[in-house]
């Protein structure tokens, strides 16, 4: 199966400018192609992931990726489908954000000189607005311009001329990359329809109608109740481990629904078709064993953190759910009880009863304490305790920093030393 068949296969393809044009080239030789990025932040989420993991196919098929940091257009911001105009960033804050970006593609893509990131502001810095106007404003007609889907979109609530340029900027960079990176393809996701026809209509005025650049588009990804992939319940779900820790990004996706799981197997891991088709069939026969819902999450959790964190989310989730968490780390615990019930408590030892109640107030009353004490109800690090004598010592576990209390079968509570 070649690249655009097993794309197809995958429900990944959008829109494609040629689409015999396109096959043809990718079967023939290595081509080079790519995906930007705005450093509009410091970390991508998984909706931006999508366009990457599509490049990161081509690459493994043995094409060559280029990664656009937009340094440049990241400095002025693009008509986003929002009715308002982006907060335009210091240049400090988008170098800050290059550098972070830059790392994440690094993690994804390898440093095996197999792909180059490189950053727009490197060209576009250098042109006066004189060489703007004349080289590339007389190539765009504005009657095209304002029907594209994103402007258009914008044009009731009002857009800046700043961003009403960007897709000429866009443009530019498929030309640039198209003369100095051998690159032919441009990816993107369904709204970048119009910029990236826009640098293709660009090339071939400037090239010769007969230069041979295409351009491509992921549909966008929906849910099974027909909204807007990529968010859990607090938020977006970010690659940078210290936006959403490993264990959160696991558990993202092992909660995922069976209506949509397969979707996902197909879009995010690299998994075989026969795989996915024998995945998908558990899902029928046997939805009560989650197993697609697992190797999803750990086929995206590798490939976004590696290994060692598939690992310390697994002990961290059967931690949890069988209460074994003494044999967690310190690391596991900051990650797994990131978003369970919080207290500070002092670091001075004491007794059992006085620090569910007065320290930390799990327990409502000293009496309803020594009950759910003397009824086996209260773990202390993942042990039992029945002793209403027994003294708390936070020093004694995980490095001094927490005690975790279960009440009950499932409620925890992390209290954090001072």
């Amino acid at each position: 199966m070649n690249i655009l068949d097993d794309l197809k296969w995958r429900g990944a393809i959008n829109q494609e400018t040629d689409h015999d044009g396109l096959a043809e080239l990718v079967t023939k030789k290595s081509v080079g192609l790519y995906v930007g990025i705005d450093p509009t932040g410091d970390s991508m989420h998984i909706g931006h992931l999508i366009p990457f993991m599509i490049l990161k196919r081509f690459q493994l098929a043995g094409h060559h990726p280029v990664i656009v940091i937009g340094g440049g257009t990241g400095s002025i911001g693009d008509p986003s489908g929002k009715k308002s105009e982006r907060v335009l960033q210091t240049m400090d804050q988008v170098r800050h954000n290059q550098e972070a970006l830059t790392h994440q593609m690094e993690k994804l893509f390898g440093q095996d000189g197999s792909f180059e990131i490189v950053n727009n502001y490197d060209w576009l810095s250098k042109l006066s607005l004189l060489d703007f106007l004349r080289d590339y404003g007389k190539l765009f007609n504005i009657n095209t311009m304002i029907r594209k889907e994103i402007v258009a979109s914008r044009l009731e609530a009002g857009i800046s001329f700043t961003e009403f340029t960007y897709q000429i900027l866009q443009g530019i960079d498929f030309l640039h990359l198209f003369r100095h990176n051998d690159v032919q393809i441009q990816l993107g996701g369904a709204d970048q329809w119009g910029n990236i026809t826009s640098g293709i209509d660009l090339i071939h005025k400037i090239e010769g109608s007969d230069a041979r650049a295409f351009g491509m588009t992921i549909p966008l990804l929906l849910k099974a109740d027909g909204t807007k992939f990529g968010k859990s319940e607090g938020g977006n779900v970010w690659l940078d481990p210290e936006k959403t820790t490993p264990y959160e990004f696991y558990q993202f996706w092992i909660n995922q629904d069976d209506q949509d799981v397969v979707k996902y197997l197909k879009y995010f891991t690299f998994l075989s078709r026969d795989e996915i088709d024998d995945l998908a069939k558990k899902v029928e026969q046997h939805p009560e064993k989650r197993e697609a819902q697992r190797r999803l999450a750990e086929e995206v959790t590798k490939f976004v953190h590696g290994q060692k964190a598939v690992d310390q989310a697994e002990r961290i989730t059967k931690a949890l759910f069988s209460g074994n968490v003494a044999d967690l780390s310190t690391e596991e615990i900051e990650q797994g009880f990131k978003n369970m019930p919080t207290v500070e408590v002092d670091a001075a030892p004491l007794n059992i009863v006085q620090w569910l109640v007065d320290a930390t107030k799990i327990e409502p009353s000293r009496r309803q304490a020594r009950e759910d004490i003397t009824n086996g109800a209260i773990r202390v690090n993942g042990e039992k305790i029945q002793d209403t004598d027994y003294e708390i010592d936070p020093s004694k576990k995980f490095d001094g920093k927490f005690v975790i209390v279960r009440r009950g079968k499932k409620r925890y509570f992390l209290a954090r030393v001072k």
